[in-house]
């Protein structure tokens, strides 16, 4: 996937408060609730809340992502 599709499914889906599944390019699967998405360079990434724990947030860096699908 390219960049930009990345994004934007990360955007509507977090917006739309679906599940997503995303492969990493260290072949590592995170599935979750994007909760916010930041392209700013200083962050370039995403926070997923998994499913089922409103507590715990986990960081992503947008350029370790190879894939986005709706879960």
């Amino acid at each position: 996937m390219t960049y930009e599709e990345i994004v934007a499914l990360l955007g509507y889906a977090g917006g739309h408060e679906q599940v997503v599944r995303i492969m990493t390019t260290a072949r590592t699967e995170v599935v979750g609730i994007p909760i916010s998405v930041d392209t700013h360079v200083t962050a370039h990434e995403v926070y997923l809340r998994p499913a089922g724990s409103d507590e715990t947030e986990i960081a992503i860096s947008l350029a370790a992502i190879e894939k986005v699908e709706l879960a």
